[in-house]
């Protein structure tokens, strides 16, 4: 509880520390993970005089003359970062003013470089706890989520994109930008109430049932396919009303992934619906790289020991994202260190699951996966068929090729001569196949030359 509270006292980038070390069980004691899972980024109401300043600043001397209403004497949200007001604009539009506090860009660039000080110490002091949880890659993580917050340009530039990411999806919508600067966004206003003070009652049950499957599938749209998702859809940022449309808002906060991590971390999640120990113990490691010390044999014996009671969870009552947590404790422990953004895959996955559970406890998330999978297996076939996509695979099945030529030269001309030794990190050794095939560079070519081959036969089979 003290701890909690002192870094809300510190201010928001002390809070998104502590956000981001919620999802790290592997670097905090459990308890005081879920203690910090309670941080509020919320803050004293400051005065409208000072961020009037600050709209005059942006918008100009004549900003009033913008709006018809603008509710000055209580603030919809006052946070660290930002304030927001409702207001009326002159056209009869209902809209929601964002105000960044005044100074907040100066103060948060001192705190970040104190805090990047402070965990370059800690790394120097804890080298294996640093090897296995990456603090600078973290660090960077959540630095580049706070860039999004203390420019409104860039959030409402994430909110386009995701405006345009759910426009086939009919009831589900991200408020409009009306306007943005640096300090000041204009959005329009999402009808309804939060997720977490709507009354289920007043709510159809095939109604709760379709507004849980639709924010679950914008998620996993988000992790799959889109590769660009929200970082923070806690319930008070997901807006219901009966008949009316979802609305998800502040999108100051987004996760971005590779295509690979995207398609690694589906695999896991399959495998761990599907109680596949074996198939999580390849899958989870592919996200990271094992360290000097990790010991493979040990997670896989540790999956095989905690994916069974995992899948046992009943469909409507399993959580990915504590089962992320659970997972990430376990690979840190065996010295396998993880992509950073996966403690933020956590987050959002546990925010998401569990504001669905307001309106859809009896939703199955795993359920939704499936079904979704068909849709994102199409997407990434079609993108891996994409002329794009086969020029890139064949220019790293050329870039094998004359990587593995000078090889084969060598051993053709070691085994004319009787003899064939390899040099590799200024130590020769005898030739060894098993040895060879462990070579990561000869896995990615072998991998490359499979793709290739299979990519061949589908397009033989659709000329035929």
């Amino acid at each position: 509880m003290r701890i909690r509270t002192a870094l809300e006292r510190l201010g928001p980038l002390y809070i998104k520390v502590g956000q981001v070390l919620s999802t790290r069980q592997d670097m905090i004691p459990p308890a005081l993970a879920q203690e910090l899972e309670h941080l509020h980024d919320r803050a004293e109401v400051c005065p409208f005089d000072r961020m009037a300043a600050v709209l005059e600043a942006d918008l100009g001397l004549g900003w009033r003359g913008r709006f018809r209403d603008f509710d000055t004497q209580r603030p919809l949200g006052c946070a660290s970062l930002a304030q927001a007001y409702a207001a009326t604009l002159t056209d009869g539009r209902s809209v929601v003013v964002k105000v960044q506090r005044p100074g907040i860009t100066t103060l948060m660039a001192t705190d970040m470089r104190l805090v990047r000080g402070m965990t370059r110490t800690l790394a120097r002091r804890t080298p294996v706890l640093s090897e296995t949880t990456g603090f600078d890659a973290m660090l960077a993580v959540i630095f580049e989520a706070m860039r999004h917050e203390l420019d409104l340009t860039l959030e409402a530039a994430n909110m386009d994109e995701a405006r345009a990411a759910v426009a086939a999806m009919p009831d589900v919508e991200v408020p409009e930008v009306v306007h943005a600067t640096r300090h000041v966004l204009i959005q329009r206003r999402a009808p309804g109430t939060c997720i977490r003070d709507a009354d289920p009652a007043d709510f159809e049950d095939d109604e709760r049932e379709r507004i849980g499957t639709d924010l679950l599938t914008v998620m996993y749209q988000g992790y799959f396919i889109d590769h660009r998702f929200h970082a923070d859809p806690h319930p008070g940022n997901i807006f219901v009303c009966p008949g009316g449309p979802t609305t998800l808002i502040d999108w100051g906060m987004v996760g971005r992934i590779d295509r690979h991590l995207g398609m690694t971390l589906m695999m896991t999640l399959l495998a761990l619906a599907n109680n596949d120990a074996h198939a999580v113990a390849h899958t989870w490691p592919e996200m990271g790289r094992p360290t000097a010390w990790a010991d493979i044999g040990g997670f896989e014996q540790d999956m095989a020991a905690v994916v069974p009671s995992i899948a046992s969870v009943p469909l409507d009552r399993l959580q990915f994202g504590a089962s992320l947590a659970t997972l990430l404790r376990l690979s840190s422990r065996r010295g396998i260190r993880i992509n950073p953004m996966i403690g933020i895959l956590g987050k959002s996955f546990a925010n998401m699951e569990g504001a669905v559970r307001y309106l859809a406890p009896h939703l199955s998330v795993t359920e939704v996966l499936v079904r979704q999978s068909r849709r994102v297996l199409a997407e990434y076939a079609r993108q891996t068929l994409s002329e794009p996509q086969l020029a890139y695979t064949a220019l790293q099945l050329l870039s094998g090729l004359e990587t593995m030529l000078p090889q084969a030269r060598a051993v053709g001309r070691g085994l004319a001569g009787g003899g064939l030794t390899v040099q590799h990190a200024a130590v020769t050794r005898p030739f060894s196949l098993t040895d060879h095939r462990t070579d990561a560079r000869t896995r990615r070519f072998e991998r490359h030359l499979l793709g290739a081959a299979a990519l061949v036969w589908l397009l033989s089979r659709r000329r035929q």
